[in-house]
C-alpha cells in the first residue's frame, strides 16, 4: 500500500495531544510523536492532560518532557478534572476546550477513540470533535481490561528504536500504574506488533488510529 507522508523532514507541524489521564497520550500516540521528532519534523506540540494532581501530575509532566525531547517548541498543560467522572463535567470540559481553541491552531490532533470503553475517554473524543471541527483528528487506542480494541484505518509504522524508547519511558515514568495487570512491556509490544502486521511495517511495529474525516490533495493548492 502506498504510504501518504504525514510530515516530512524540516517541515513545521503544529500538534495538539489530548489525554484524559496522565499516561494516555504516551500509550496511544507516544511512538508516533517520538518517530516524527526522530525523522526531523519541526514539531510545535501542545500537550494537554485533563486530569492529574499530586503524584499523577508529576508523572505526566516528567513523561511529557522526555517524550518531547527534540521538539521545536512544547507547551504542557495539566488540568484537574475529576478522574472517572468526565461525563458529568461535560460543560466545564467544553468551556476548557473552547478556551484552548483560542490559543492553539493545530495541524493535527491526537485524541481518544470514539468507541473507547472508558467513559472519560469517550467524553474527550466527543468534545474534541465538537470543538475542533475543521481539523485532522487521529483517534488513538488504549489497551485495557474491557477489551475494546477494534479495526483502525490509519497506521504509522514505528522504528524498533522508537518502539523501544516508547516502552522504556512508559515503564520509567508511570510507577503508579505498574500494579495494573495490563500495564507492562508485553502489552505495549504485543499491540504494536499486531498493528505492524496489519500494515506490513518493515520494523514489525506500528501505532494505529482512526480518522473520521481527512482531505487528500492532488497537485498544488488552488
Amino acid at each position: 500500500m502506498r504510504p501518504v507522508p504525514l510530515v516530512q523532514r524540516g517541515q513545521r507541524l503544529s500538534v495538539l495531544c489530548l489525554g484524559a489521564h496522565s499516561d494516555d497520550i504516551e500509550i496511544g500516540a507516544g511512538g508516533t510523536i517520538l518517530h516524527m521528532i526522530e525523522e526531523g519534523a519541526l514539531l510545535d506540540v501542545h500537550w494537554c492532560v485533563l486530569s492529574g494532581s499530586g503524584n499523577r501530575a508529576a508523572e505526566a509532566h516528567a513523561s511529557a518532557l522526555d517524550f518531547l525531547v527534540g521538539a521545536s517548541s512544547t507547551h504542557i498543560e495539566i488540568a484537574e478534572f475529576e478522574d472517572s467522572y468526565f461525563p458529568s463535567q461535560a460543560r466545564e470540559l467544553k468551556i476548557w476546550l473552547n478556551a484552548l481553541r483560542e490559543r492553539v491552531s493545530p495541524d493535527i490532533i491526537f485524541t481518544h477513540a470514539r468507541g473507547d470503553a472508558h467513559q472519560d475517554h469517550r467524553e474527550v473524543n466527543q468534545l474534541t470533535t465538537n470543538v475542533f471541527r475543521d481539523h485532522l483528528v487521529l483517534e488513538y487506542e488504549i489497551p485495557k481490561w474491557d477489551g475494546d480494541l477494534t479495526e483502525r484505518n490509519v497506521y504509522i509504522p514505528l522504528s524498533t528504536a522508537d518502539m523501544q524508547r516508547k516502552t522504556e519511558l512508559l515503564m520509567k515514568h508511570f510507577g503508579s500504574q505498574r500494579s495494573k495487570d495490563w500495564f507492562d512491556e508485553e502489552t505495549f509490544y504485543g499491540l504494536a506488533r499486531l498493528r505492524g502486521m496489519e500494515c506490513r511495517s518493515q520494523s514489525r511495529f506500528a501505532e494505529a488510529f482512526t480518522a473520521r474525516k481527512m482531505t487528500l490533495q492532488i497537485g498544488q493548492n488552488t
